[in-house]
């Protein structure tokens, strides 16, 4: 029948039509390809590394050793660095009467405490051994709290004699697992540190062999840091 077209003409009509449009358009989008505007990210957040000097008593060596430390964290950039001493921080024998997982303290010594040790993502407690175990001081600031230490990774700088101060970070791992902290395996051990301690100026240097230890141990509390950092959401 004159003027009559099928339906498999008309079909590959279209099917043609679509195909040109499609492949000129598509040479056109190569010629001039359409420009974005690209949204900045935002700067990322440095995580805040505390750096606590354990020792609290007079002539005490954990500031040198501190001092140390927190040179080597500085230059390993990866974190805000935020430095703690036990001994400024002055916290009474723990007094609240309610349990610290409730959060109401009643205090201000534990408000202030508690406002300290909430803003750090990581820690590293610079620690000496007292009689096999952990020095008072550090055992009373972690029983202070429960919450605020929660799903953070804790490393040690450990000092003293022939044990380099190994038995006190092994008491405070078991503490502080209770309170969900992450105590990292890598650590600064220094055994005998007192040969380390100029003698005029009581700065305290140690050697290649702990600063690399520090190197790691503060790659290692990067990564936990980062990876725990959406449960402390």
């Amino acid at each position: 029948m004159r003027g009559f077209v099928s339906l498999e003409v008309i079909r590959e009509r279209c099917v043609g039509a679509a195909g040109e449009t499609s492949g000129r358009a598509a040479r056109e989008h190569q010629e001039n390809p359409p420009t974005y505007s690209r949204i900045p990210s935002p700067p990322e957040r440095m995580s805040v590394l505390q750096v606590v000097t354990v020792a609290t008593r007079e002539n005490r060596a954990g500031p040198a050793v501190a001092d140390w430390f927190l040179h080597c964290a500085r230059l390993h950039g990866k974190f805000t660095v935020d430095p703690i001493d036990l001994a400024t921080v002055n916290l009474p024998m723990f007094d609240e009467p309610k349990h610290p997982r409730f959060q109401q303290y009643e205090h201000e010594h534990t408000r202030r405490w508690s406002a300290t040790v909430a803003r750090a993502d990581a820690y590293v407690f610079v620690t000496p051994e007292y009689n096999y175990g952990a020095p008072p001081s550090i055992v009373n600031a972690i029983d202070y709290l429960n919450k605020e230490w929660a799903y953070k990774p804790v490393g040690f700088v450990s000092y003293g004699g022939v044990s380099g101060g190994t038995r006190s970070v092994q008491m405070i791992k078991q503490i502080v697992t209770s309170l969900r902290m992450m105590p990292i395996p890598e650590a600064v051990t220094i055994p005998f540190f007192t040969q380390y301690v100029d003698k005029e100026s009581g700065a305290f240097a140690p050697g290649e062999t702990q600063a690399t230890a520090a190197t790691a141990m503060l790659d290692e509390l990067r990564r936990w840091s980062d990876a725990l950092a959406t449960l402390r959401r």
